[in-house]
């Protein structure tokens, strides 16, 4: 395979990974927010918000190419760019997960959050560097 084909099929594995990690939390939102009729409420500076599909596709989104710039970065910077990459976005999973933890209304919410942080935080930790860094 020729290096331009490699590059492409990279790209485009990567862009599948990105959009899987946020059908995953969309498929989630649906499940719980208008199919279980759990409304999703999360408390925002002192205020209630209700969590829409909007906004749970386009942070989604947001996070997958984020972390796609950064192992981008760390590919053209670094020696093990895969594993300074998965040490990095683990902990920035880690710590996302205190949102849900703290600012959720509701133990259903609660778990429905930490829900489509981690599906989409495993997808892009586990799927963004592709398939031969997976052995």
């Amino acid at each position: 395979m020729t290096t331009n084909t490699q590059h492409t099929n990279r790209r485009t594995g990567r862009l599948i990974t990105v959009a899987a990690g946020a059908a995953g939390a969309l498929l989630l939102w649906a499940v719980n927010d208008p199919w279980a009729g759990h409304d999703l409420i999360v408390r925002q500076n002192g205020t209630l918000q209700h969590v829409g599909p909007l906004a749970v596709v386009l942070t989604a989104l947001l996070a997958g190419l984020a972390a796609w710039a950064l192992l981008a970065v760390l590919e053209r910077t670094v020696r093990h760019p895969v594993r300074t990459y998965r040490i990095i976005t683990s902990i920035v999973l880690l710590l996302s997960l205190t949102g849900p933890l703290f600012g959720a209304v509701g133990t259903a919410t609660r778990l429905a959050l930490l829900g489509m942080h981690l599906t989409v935080g495993l997808a892009l930790i586990i799927g963004l560097p592709g398939p031969r860094h997976c052995r």
